[in-house]
């Protein structure tokens, strides 16, 4: 009875994972099956060259680089405040951090990733922008900047969660050896604990990066959703996500090229958090040989 009572606790669970295979594998097979179909009446190399986005117009083009040039302007923005400042919040609540002072932080800091986005994208439009103007009136009321920026506040609980985790992972054996060697509780934490966590840290940018290509309410309030190609922060813009909301709520017809433009776009979406993925991972491995 015991044999089969674990043999059927395996099969639920080989189910599960073979789920989230499934599910992939399913996205993935929408996206290529309906863009097959878009670049058969769009060449790819117009896709990838054109210089303009107007699908939805009578005079047509085709140009992703738009889009693309929107969404790493704002998730470039995003990840330089998330970065550093989830890295160091996670190594003050790692290593500096007293033990009443974590267990209040971290939760109150977590909290911040629950709060719909739509919620930070008004915050965004209606008070960062706002204060921004105060010091550059010119600011337009939508921009990058001030989405880029609201985007990266958002973004910090995944980083520094993750990245803390990695951290109190570190064996304590490796602490004690670098503070037997003379070293500071900051030299230890920068120069001991940061590496040896790395592949974790690495996971939480991986995450960080992932969410701000992502996104889509916040650049949908806040940046404008007017395609124009730009990497300057302080201009309007579209993305790839606000376009696909913009065209998904729209009241195109199924079938047709405009409709299917979100499927190309969302495969070049796909395409590129892939590319992420695997870059993080190959430095993942050389950081580990490195060490």
């Amino acid at each position: 009875m015991r044999f089969w009572r674990e043999r059927l606790i395996e099969a639920a669970l080989l189910a599960a994972a073979l789920a989230t295979i499934a599910t992939t594998l399913g996205i993935v097979y929408i996206l290529v099956k309906e863009s097959v179909v878009f670049f058969q009446h769009v060449p790819l190399w117009q896709f990838l060259t054109d210089r303009q986005w107007t699908p939805l117009f009578a005079d047509a083009h085709f140009g992703i680089v738009v889009l693309l040039s929107g969404t790493l302007v704002s998730s470039a923005i995003a990840l330089a405040i998330a970065i550093p400042m989830g890295t160091v919040i996670a190594m003050y609540l790692a290593e500096f951090a007293p033990f009443r002072v974590r267990e209040v932080a971290k939760p109150l800091l977590e909290l911040l990733g629950g709060i719909p986005t739509i919620v930070y994208g008004y915050f965004a439009l209606l008070f960062v922008t706002p204060l921004l103007q105060w010091f550059y009136p010119a600011l337009p009321g939508f921009n990058l900047l001030s989405a880029g920026i609201v985007m990266g506040i958002m973004i910090v609980p995944y980083v520094s969660s993750l990245a803390e985790d990695a951290m109190r992972a570190v064996p304590m054996s490796l602490r004690e050896g670098s503070y037997a060697m003379g070293a500071t509780r900051f030299q230890t934490a920068a120069k001991i604990v940061v590496p040896a966590a790395f592949s974790g840290i690495a996971s939480a940018y991986i995450l960080g990066i992932s969410r701000a290509v992502g996104e889509t309410m916040i650049l949908a309030v806040a940046a404008g959703m007017q395609p124009n190609l730009t990497l300057n922060p302080l201009e309007p813009a579209a993305t790839i996500t606000a376009y696909i909301v913009q065209v998904a709520l729209g009241d195109l017809p199924h079938g047709s090229i405009g409709y299917q433009t979100i499927f190309a776009a969302g495969l070049t979406l796909l395409l590129f958090t892939l590319a992420c993925n695997v870059l993080g991972h190959v430095l993942r491995r050389k950081y580990r040989e490195a060490y």
